[in-house]
């Protein structure tokens, strides 16, 4: 709806027909902010929706809901949906066809995945059916299986509506996103709130009761006793229309596309969001980023070529950040791994340090971790994990990694600083000084 709502400011209805199709019941909500609607930050739904259908009908767009597209025709030019409730179908040609089919989550083909009690949550509605469980349910044990950012974020999600919770987690530590010696810091954090953490553990099964509902997950070891569970495992690219009409796709099943979010190949086809792998700015391979940031530009981007503008998504330099309870956990740029397997030579340096003066009343503790390629100090990647005032920081390491800055350019950046807010050496240019002695020391 970003790229038809730029579409549409660019062309009056009169110049441009424009044609919408979702499945579901909802248009241009929030689907980032449904962990803390569940978690009771957001006291009703309806605060995640940015425009209702009848706002985007009022500016002129045909918009069909409870519509699905089940095939795409591009030698036809056209693509054939159908009615959810009638199950009616029929086809509609295009002169432009935008694909923005996002992503889904990963539900594992295991006994007992869909017994009542077991949810995913990945739709308003999927967060009204689970709100519904929680209200429903007198057991007050919940678990949540999977350790990324929605596995994190629910466990306190849960931990707010006042449930044990539990996290099964199927790698050493939790937060794949981080390398492992900054997870275990999410580890011990989460632990000392109360959260039973389960690392290295695959699960087998849902055990179910007389009544079909879930009461436990099983693994190759345990049982963890459950009233409720919340799949957390993650998502991958809604690209099976595509594939099914013969539209590239890349390493990990998403969409590929030029710099103008255009299918590659094809002249009238554009496509973004969680459907489609964009260029990571720093090790220079294609990668699948399934956030709300990322689809909103690309939203805009293709809705300008569209409505008979230009515009460009040059790629991603991979920046997160997310929360459980007090703890914030930030990424951007690569991890080892990530620098190994783009062939990248390294050093890592970590250093503790605090998010306001060391004597200023609320001063919390965080611990940065950055990389830097060898040889040229260029930085490569910054983890965070830290107490309040430690994630946002990690935007000044993505500001540094789109410029293409080396660490010792960091440290003459001039951060703003005053006590409540910074020590004199802000933790970033820290860890950027001591990413300057690494550099020289590896290459001496």
């Amino acid at each position: 709806m970003s790229a038809a709502s730029q579409a549409r400011r660019l062309r009056g209805p009169g110049e441009l027909e424009i044609v919408a199709f979702e499945r579901g019941h909802f248009t241009s909500f929030s689907a980032c902010g449904i962990p803390y609607w569940v978690g009771g930050d957001v006291p009703e739904r309806d605060r995640l929706i940015a425009r209702s259908p009848e706002e985007h009908r009022a500016r002129g767009i045909d918009l069909r809901m409870r519509t699905e597209v089940v095939e795409i025709d591009v030698e036809g030019a056209r693509v054939r949906a159908r009615d959810v409730e009638s199950g009616a179908e029929s086809w509609t040609a295009y002169d432009k066809l935008v694909i923005a089919t996002g992503a889904r989550p990963v539900r594992p083909d295991l006994p007992g995945v869909d017994s009542p009690g077991v949810h995913g949550v990945q739709t308003l509605d999927d967060g009204q059916a689970l709100l519904d469980t929680l209200e429903a349910t007198q057991g007050r044990r919940a678990v949540v299986v999977g350790a990324g950012y929605i596995g994190v974020e629910m466990a306190e999600a849960l931990i707010n509506r006042g449930y044990e919770v539990t996290v099964v987690n199927r790698g050493k530590e939790p937060m794949s996103t981080l390398d492992p010696d900054m997870g275990r810091l999410v580890h011990k954090a989460m632990a000392g709130m109360g959260i039973t953490m389960v690392d290295d553990a695959e699960v087998t099964g849902f055990r179910t009761g007389d009544d079909g509902r879930v009461r436990a997950v099983a693994t190759e070891d345990a049982e963890y006793p459950a009233d409720v569970v919340v799949l957390g495992i993650g998502v991958r690219p809604e690209t099976t229309l595509a594939e099914a009409a013969g539209l590239p796709l890349g390493e990990r099943g998403g969409l590929l596309t030029d710099l103008a979010m255009r299918v590659r190949g094809q002249d009238d086809i554009w496509a973004g969001g969680d459907c489609v792998e964009v260029l990571d700015l720093v090790s220079g391979r294609e990668r699948h980023i399934p956030l709300g940031t990322h689809a909103n530009k690309h939203g805009q981007i293709i809705g300008a070529n569209v409505g008979g503008g230009y515009a460009t998504f040059p790629g991603v330099v991979g920046t997160a950040v997310s929360k459980v309870c007090d703890l914030e956990i930030a990424r951007t740029g690569l991890r080892e791994k990530d620098a190994d397997r783009a062939g990248l030579q390294y050093v890592t340096v970590t250093i503790e340090s605090t998010s306001r003066a060391g004597y200023y009343p609320g001063a919390a503790p965080m611990t940065v971790k950055m990389l830097a390629e060898r040889r040229t100090g260029r930085l490569l990647g910054v983890q965070i994990v830290g107490r309040e005032g430690a994630g946002k920081r990690v935007d000044i390491a993505a500001v540094a990694l789109t410029a293409g800055l080396t660490v010792e350019q960091m440290t003459t950046l001039d951060l703003g600083y005053a006590p409540p807010f910074s020590p004199v050496w802000d933790p970033i240019l820290v860890a950027a000084r001591k990413a300057v002695a690494a550099v020289r020391s590896a290459d001496s």
